[in-house]
């Protein structure tokens, strides 16, 4: 054991041979050399750890028999902050030194040492399971902007789900995360109901119908089964019982994106929509169900069903998109029917926006790509995250990115600067392998 005074080794035993020294670790010890900021801090070196690596204080709680137990930090797959490949580029340095250790530890005991080495093995096998499936970095913000009241509602569910023994490789392959973007009309419940449950009916459907198109209309079919069955069954004060007692005048539009390390899968019902960014150019994974629309106007008339021009295009002059969770009193000509598309991830992806139409309909999707691009790249002021996000999103500050965050909210704040007359929700989701 070898003690360190104000940066000078000593080893036990030379204070009596060198007074000049000792004298000085003498003086560093009294209150008044406390008083003069002059602080020794003694460190113990345990045999087995490199001298390259953190010394351990005292205050350590973690001993053992006398011994210090190093720590070891593995990685997690539900550590929000972190992208796949600075994950990978980390973790490994990392599993290699624990390994080390491992290793070095094992050397007095050969009789073990063939355990231990499938250990370590595992071990590493698991940690570089995790490691390809970290959750991007994401930044979320809503505003009721100038709405009286907030119908718009987020759902982010990282690593939501993780399906194993499936044909499917893209399916199986590492875990899934969940985005979602849901603008509610006539109230906000048919929204909220969308942010509990549809991710679940997701997973459901996932795990019977291992395809992403069929497990996505299957679960918006079921979402809005559940939602019209809901509405019927509204209890309380909701502004939307003055206009229908049973809330069938109630929807919501959603706009869903599944990110795999590999893949990017969109499925949207209504006018929100989601946009990816990449090699700094847009390109919309979503067309906007609006009744002017020439492949919807045909569809809404032959359900029988008529487009009225009123404040714009809407559904028997009543609901400005064609499709839409809920709305009983539209149906047959107001579909649950979402379109799906699935996009291939390359490296040069930047970021997925997705949002609500309070955005869309006065920020281009270019100008937003090129506001988030600014914002990740660190190149405009931090933006503040205002406390009613995690009451009207779900979605805790802690766990989202801050670059993301200056960039969903400084979108937010354009399209309110722009005369933005709805309810404004936008969530930016890093796609950079580099990140």
């Amino acid at each position: 054991m070898a003690e360190i005074c104000c940066g000078v080794v000593l080893s036990e035993g030379d204070n009596t041979h060198n007074p000049v020294l000792s004298s000085v670790c003498e003086s560093t010890s009294s209150r008044a050399a406390r008083r003069r900021r002059i602080k020794i801090r003694r460190f113990k070196f345990v045999d087995g750890i490199s001298s390259n690596n953190n010394p351990i204080t005292d205050d350590d709680s973690d001993i053992i028999d006398g011994t210090k137990r190093q720590r070891m930090d593995f990685a997690s797959s539900s550590f929000p902050r972190e992208c796949t490949s600075n994950a990978v580029e980390t973790s490994v340095v990392s599993n290699d030194h624990v390994r080390d250790m491992i290793s070095s530890s094992t050397d007095n005991n050969k009789s073990s040492e063939e355990e231990d080495e499938t250990s370590t093995t595992s071990f590493y096998e698991s940690s570089i399971f995790n490691i390809q499936n970290f959750v991007p970095k994401f930044g979320v913000a809503s505003v009721c902007g100038r709405r009286r009241d907030m119908e718009d509602a987020v759902a982010v569910h990282p690593s939501f789900f993780r399906l194993e023994n499936c044909s499917d490789s893209d399916i199986s392959s590492s875990e899934l995360h969940y985005f979602g973007v849901y603008d509610g009309h006539g109230c906000s419940h048919v929204a909220m109901r969308c942010r509990e449950r549809l991710h679940e009916l997701v997973k459901e459907e996932l795990v019977a119908v291992p395809e992403w198109k069929l497990a996505m209309e299957r679960s918006f079919s079921r979402m809005d089964k559940e939602a019209i069955a809901w509405n019927d069954g509204v209890i309380g004060n909701c502004r939307c019982e003055l206009q229908t007692p049973e809330c069938d005048a109630v929807g919501s539009t959603a706009v869903v994106a599944i990110v795999t390390p590999e893949k990017i899968i969109v499925a949207n019902c209504g006018d929100s929509r989601a946009v990816l960014c990449r090699n700094g150019k847009s390109f919309p994974l979503s067309d906007d169900h609006k009744p002017d629309r020439p492949d919807e106007l045909n569809r809404i008339e032959e359900a029988g069903g008529r487009v009225i021009f009123w404040d714009g295009a809407r559904v028997l002059g009543v609901l400005a998109m064609s499709r839409a969770i809920g709305d009983n009193y539209l149906k047959p000509y107001v579909s649950c029917e979402p379109e799906v598309t699935i996009m291939d991830r390359t490296v040069d992806d930047d970021c997925l926006i997705l949002a609500s139409d309070g955005l869309w309909d006065v920020v281009s999707n270019d100008t937003a790509c090129g506001v988030a691009r600014m914002c990740l790249r660190g190149k405009v002021p931090p933006a503040t995250l205002t406390p009613e996000v995690e009451q009207i999103t779900g979605v805790g500050e802690a766990m989202a990115d801050k670059a993301c965050t200056d960039a969903s909210m400084l979108l937010t704040k354009l399209a309110l600067a722009r005369h933005s007359t709805d309810n404004v929700s936008v969530v930016v989701i890093d796609l950079r392998k580099d990140a």
